[in-house]
C-alpha cells in the first residue's frame, strides 16, 4: 500500500509558507498605508510597496511581463503583474474608489497563467487598510466574493422552479 503522506506534507508546508508570506506582505501594505494614506496613484503605491518589502528582506519581482497568447500564438500584447513575491503570491495592487469583479478576475488570471496558487488584491484607497484586501487561492477561487444584485437571484431562483 502506498500512501502520499510525503506529498501532503509538502502541500501543507507550502500553504504554511503562503499563509505566513501572505501575512508578511498585508503587514508591509498596512505600513505603506499608515506611512502615505488613501487618495494617491497607484504607481506610488507599488513603489513604496517595493522598498517596504526590500526593507524587511523580502525578495519580490515587480511588473512582471506576461505575453498575451490567442489559441497558441503570441499576440505581441503583455499582461502585467504588479508584485509576485518570493516567486510565491501574485499581488495585485488598486487605488481606486471600489474594487469590481474585473479586478478579482484579473487576480484569478493570473495565478492561472503565472501556475501560482495564492494572490492579494490590495486596495489602498480605504480608510483602514484591511478592509480593501481580499485574499485568492487557485484551489478555491470561490474565496473571492462577487456581488450579486437581489433581483438576479430571484430571477436564477424563478428559472429552476
Amino acid at each position: 500500500m502506498n500512501t502520499h503522506h510525503g506529498d501532503t506534507e509538502a502541500r501543507s508546508s507550502s500553504g504554511l509558507l503562503s499563509e505566513s508570506l501572505s501575512e508578511t506582505i498585508i503587514g508591509a501594505a498596512i505600513e505603506v498605508h499608515r506611512q502615505i494614506g488613501p487618495g494617491l496613484l497607484e504607481s506610488v503605491y507599488e513603489e513604496c510597496m517595493c522598498e517596504e518589502l526590500r526593507l524587511r528582506s523580502v525578495p519580490f519581482r515587480c511588473q512582471i511581463e506576461l505575453p498575451v497568447v490567442y489559441k497558441g500564438r503570441d499576440t505581441g500584447g503583455k499582461y502585467r503583474i504588479d508584485l509576485v513575491v518570493a516567486d510565491e503570491v501574485v499581488v495585485e495592487l488598486k487605488a481606486v474608489e471600489r474594487l469590481l469583479s474585473v479586478h478579482e478576475a484579473q487576480l484569478l488570471t493570473y495565478l492561472r497563467l503565472t501556475g501560482k496558487r495564492v494572490g492579494l488584491l490590495i486596495k489602498f484607497n480605504v480608510s483602514v487598510l484591511h478592509r480593501g484586501i481580499l485574499r485568492a487561492s487557485s484551489m478555491m477561487p470561490t474565496v473571492l466574493h462577487v456581488s450579486v444584485p437581489p433581483w438576479w437571484v430571484f430571477r436564477l431562483r424563478s428559472s429552476n422552479a
